[in-house]
C-alpha cells in the first residue's frame, strides 16, 4: 500500500509548527502501514518526552503519548503487524474503515472525495500513479496537512490549513477514532486513534480560536 499524495516540503517553520507537522507525520505513517521495529522505539523514546506524569489536570494528548509508548514497550512487532491487518487490510471491508468519505456519507468514491479532489487540484497536490488508497485516506490527507503546515507559516498559510482541515478532516476524525477504540482486537491502534484524537482536538480549537479572531 503507498501513500495516495505526491508532495515536496520546504523546510522553514517554527518550533510549534515542527512539532504540528511531526504529528502529522507520524500519524500519517502509522495509518499507511504496520510500524517496524524502530518506530515502535521511538514511541517508547517519544513517551518519555512527551507523555503526561499522571496529573489530575494532565491534558488529553500527554495522556495519549503515555498510553501509546505503553503499548509500543508491551506489544511484540509481529502482534502490532497482525493487529494492522486485522483491522485495516480486508478483501472486501475492513474492520475499520480509514476514509472519510465512508463516515460522512457511509459510502466510498462518494461527493466528499469529489470535493476533496477539486481542492487538492487547487493546491497543486496530485495522486502518484499506481496508488490504489483514495485521497481520503486518513494517512493522506494527514499528509497534505503535514505539507501545508510546513509550507504555509504565513496568515494566508494558516488559512489554507484551516479551510482544508475543517472541510476534510474535522467532519470525521472523531468518528474514525471511536471506531478504533471499539473495534474488536484493537489495543495498539485504538491507542493511537486516541493519540489522533487528542492532536485532532488541540488542531480543531485552534482552527477555531483563528477563525473566531477574524470575525
Amino acid at each position: 500500500m503507498s501513500a495516495p499524495i505526491s508532495i515536496q516540503t520546504q523546510p522553514t517553520w517554527s518550533e510549534e509548527d515542527r512539532a504540528r507537522a511531526d504529528h502529522y507525520a507520524l500519524l500519517a505513517r502509522l495509518f499507511h502501514a504496520a510500524p517496524d521495529a524502530v518506530l515502535l522505539d521511538a514511541l517508547v523514546q517519544a513517551g518519555r518526552s512527551l507523555g503526561g506524569t499522571g496529573g489530575e489536570n494532565e491534558g488529553a494528548l500527554p495522556q495519549a503519548w503515555t498510553a501509546l509508548a505503553a503499548a509500543a514497550s508491551s506489544l511484540s512487532l509481529q502482534a502490532v503487524r497482525d493487529e494492522f491487518d486485522a483491522l485495516f487490510v480486508s478483501v472486501s471491508k475492513p474492520v475499520v474503515m480509514m476514509n472519510g468519505s465512508w463516515y460522512i456519507t457511509g459510502f466510498l468514491q462518494e461527493e466528499p472525495l469529489a470535493e476533496l479532489r477539486e481542492d487538492l487540484l487547487e493546491l497543486g497536490l496530485g495522486r502518484r500513479q499506481g496508488v490504489t488508497e483514495t485521497e481520503d485516506h486518513i494517512s493522506a490527507l494527514a499528509e497534505v496537512m503535514r505539507h501545508l503546515v510546513l509550507t504555509g507559516p504565513d496568515e494566508a498559510g494558516l488559512l489554507r490549513q484551516q479551510r482544508f482541515f475543517g472541510r476534510h478532516i474535522a467532519p470525521w476524525y472523531a468518528d474514525f477514532a471511536a471506531a478504533l477504540a471499539k473495534a474488536p482486537g484493537a489495543g495498539f491502534y485504538a491507542k493511537v486513534g486516541a493519540l489522533l484524537l487528542a492532536f485532532m482536538d488541540i488542531e480543531r480549537e485552534a482552527f477555531d480560536m483563528l477563525e473566531a479572531s477574524a470575525q
